[in-house]
């Protein structure tokens, strides 16, 4: 098994010149069946969102029942991330993510038949457990196993194809799912579509060759339990930045609006909103793609700082535009930088964390990031309903003083992290030792 921890300067003439090689990352057997699986299930789960939000809303008619559909898959993250930290470091991460897809195809099975036979609506809230459950499973186990597929001096640019392929199912993904819906006239082929995808995965993480070797089980103690929690808090560098990323994803939540922005300011219908839902995963496209050009950050930290404080300085300038290339402009900035921060994050938490305790840690990371996504929504859904509506103004003046004042506090976000964890401004070569 390749030893992720392995030292720069072990590495030979020959890995030196490949390193330079954008596409040699992907003649990694075992790292080209990952991403191939983490796409396909990536595009599956990106259709079934747009179906079952078009489904339950036809059916309903009721904004609640889309709101419930967000508090369905954050309960499941709530209860679980601690024990499933606690599996991905004591049990074998590939059959781990096998087993969840498995269970993730099979809600999706149930969800095609309670669609096609038009079951109770609660039924596919029960699916949507089982499936949010298993994804909370799955995440940790996902990101500790990518480290054992590549060598330390590769795990970025890994990394890299990796969010390139999530953000190429982000654009595809909802498209695929509108399309197939239109021409169906029904949601249950893409949860079916799901299912396939879900049990395709399943078959390529099955060819993967490497796998995860627990050295010395611990049992499932409260102790043994928050040991990521521990780690997190007594290291600088990985609380720092998870701290950066959690409060710019809180604030910055200008896409929660896009509704809002596209109908009341910019004057526009479904078309152009669904161009500016478009312009974030695009921007995160194309960063992957430059990042994965060019040899790793040189200063990983700075660049960090430097990606999230244009990504406020980008949601302020949307926040005031209502010109529609200049707000998909601005969006786009905003997708290409968080790609930046995405990168940074996930590999210095994964590189700077031991093996041992790699699935906590990445739990924990998990937790913070997900239930900020939800947070942030609502945030920016109350500010908006705060200093519009509530105060006597107009929906469009409370979305620009949420989304600016979101802007405004991502970047002091920014000075604070830099003043309190100076090791991160220090922070040099993404793949150092």
């Amino acid at each position: 098994m390749t030893n992720p921890g392995a030292s720069s300067e072990s590495a030979t003439p020959a890995s030196r010149t490949a390193k330079h090689d954008p596409y040699a990352v992907l003649r990694n057997r075992d790292l080209l069946l990952y991403l191939l699986a983490r796409f396909i299930s990536s595009l599956g789960q990106q259709m079934l969102t747009v179906a079952v939000g078009w489904e339950l809303y036809d059916r309903t008619r009721s904004a609640l029942a889309l709101g419930l559909v967000g508090l369905t898959q954050m309960v499941p993250m709530v209860l679980f991330t601690l024990p499933a930290g606690h599996a991905a470091d004591n049990y074998e991460r590939k059959r781990i993510i096998i087993l969840m897809n498995l269970a993730i195809g099979v809600a999706s099975v149930g969800l095609t038949l309670i669609s096609a036979f038009r079951a109770d609506v609660k039924w596919i809230y029960a699916c949507l457990f089982v499936a949010g459950t298993a994804r909370t499973f799955l995440w940790p186990a996902s990101s500790a196993f990518l480290p054992h597929l590549v060598s330390r001096q590769e795990f970025s640019r890994a990394v890299t194809w990796s969010s390139g392929s999530f953000q190429l199912s982000s654009v595809a993904g909802p498209a695929a799912g509108g399309a197939l819906i239109a021409l169906s006239h029904h949601a249950a082929p893409v949860y079916a579509f799901n299912a396939v995808a879900s049990f395709l995965c399943v078959g390529l993480i099955g060819f993967v060759r490497r796998s995860h070797i627990v050295a010395l089980k611990e049992k499932m103690t409260l102790r043994n339990l928050v040991v990521g929690f521990k780690f997190v808090f007594g290291s600088p560098i990985i609380l720092g930045i998870i701290t950066l990323d959690m409060f710019a994803v809180l604030l910055g939540g200008a896409t929660t609006l896009l509704p809002v922005y596209t109908r009341e300011i910019l004057n526009a219908g479904p078309t152009i909103l669904g161009f500016l839902q478009a312009a974030l995963p695009l921007g995160s496209l194309l960063c992957a793609l430059v990042l994965a050009h060019r040899p790793p950050l040189q200063k990983a930290g700075r660049t960090l700082l430097y990606a999230v404080a244009v990504f406020g300085f980008a949601t302020i300038g949307f926040g005031f535009s209502r010109w529609f290339p200049l707000s998909f402009v601005m969006l786009f900035i905003c997708g290409f930088v968080d790609n930046v921060s995405v990168v940074v994050r996930h590999t210095l938490v994964q590189l700077l964390t031991p093996d041992e305790k790699r699935g906590r840690v990445s739990a924990v990371n998990s937790l913070f990031i997900g239930t900020s996504n939800e947070l942030g929504g609502f945030e920016s859904g109350f500010v908006a309903h705060w200093f519009g509506p509530v105060m006597g103004h107009a929906i469009s003046t409370g979305a620009i003083v949420s989304v600016v004042s979101g802007g405004v506090g991502t970047i002091l976000v920014v000075l604070v992290v830099a003043a309190l964890w100076p090791e991160i401004r220090n922070y040099g070569r993404l793949d150092a030792t």
